[in-house]
């Protein structure tokens, strides 16, 4: 039998690792169970991750990696509003397509939370992604946005997809899912017609005020560790 590359096993078994995660949860998430799930003996997977937090460190960095290009597939090259409504379609749309990502993805934040700042650092990198994408837009109008606008507006992307796929998590209603995209994606066309697009173009809505930061910690208070 030919002997699989290191980095193809790994692959396999971080691939493993999202499946049981998903159905069993961290705490059922034994190496003995992904091990079976990857169809490998238990020595291959201690010989490729020297700890059980060394293989969800890189299954983090497998679902982030996914998160980033799924960003970058919905990158549409057009005007601020189409682009994070592009964005945030393509997310709620890949959660809706790998259920054992978006499970896996709640499963893990929490246990990220207790072992140091691996969550933190998934959303920042996916914030960072978003903000590439949207600086290089301007509004509908042809308006460059400022910073703070698109902080506020990678927020609500990130908010509303995050949302929207811990109700689809528990709920799974296909018939449903579709109408509820449509929904979310009306929250961001709201706030969007009132922070962005012309004064006449919807009623006035008032947000609250966010005073500005140097990263993204300080919008996404519920993943940070500080």
């Amino acid at each position: 039998m030919a002997r699989i590359p290191a980095a193809e096993r790994r692959a396999e078994l971080v691939a493993a690792a999202v499946r049981v995660i998903a159905a069993h949860g961290v705490d059922g998430a034994t190496t003995r169970r992904i091990a079976e799930e990857a169809n490998a003996p238990l020595a291959t997977l201690h010989y490729c991750f020297a700890t059980k937090e060394a293989l969800f460190g890189a299954v983090f960095e497998h679902l982030a990696t996914q998160y980033r290009e799924v960003l970058t597939r919905n990158d549409v090259h057009s005007d601020l509003q189409t682009t994070a409504r592009t964005l945030l379609r393509g997310v709620m749309e890949w959660y809706l397509e790998n259920p054992d990502f978006g499970a896996t993805i709640i499963e893990l934040i929490s246990w990220g939370q207790r072992e140091g700042k691996q969550a933190e650092i998934v959303y920042n990198a996916a914030f960072e992604t978003m903000r590439t994408i949207l600086e290089t837009t301007t509004t509908a109008a042809g308006r460059p946005a400022d910073p703070d606008t698109i902080d506020r507006l990678i927020y609500l992307v990130s908010a509303l997809s995050d949302g929207f796929a811990l109700n689809w998590l528990v709920f799974t209603d296909t018939a449903a899912s579709a109408s509820q995209i449509e929904l979310t994606l009306g929250v961001l066309d709201t706030w969007m017609s009132a922070n962005l697009g012309d004064a006449a173009a919807a009623p006035a809505v008032q947000t609250a005020d966010i005073a500005p930061a140097q990263d993204m910690r300080s919008l996404v208070s519920w993943v940070r560790t500080d």
